[in-house]
């Protein structure tokens, strides 16, 4: 058993789930802010219609 090449591939999968997970979260933050500035660009179409009849 070659203990460097183990050694290797065990930090290399573990450096690939934890990019793998980054990127999971970073995804899910992005389109969170996607939705909130769609939400925000709508209610400013409708910002000001009341103030003046």
């Amino acid at each position: 058993m070659n203990y460097y090449n183990e050694i290797k591939e065990r930090l290399i999968k573990s450096e690939i789930y934890d990019r793998a997970k980054d990127y999971s979260k970073d995804r899910h933050k992005v389109s969170v802010y996607f939705e909130t500035g769609k939400l925000l660009s709508e209610a400013g179409k409708e910002y000001g219609k009341n103030i003046i009849k």
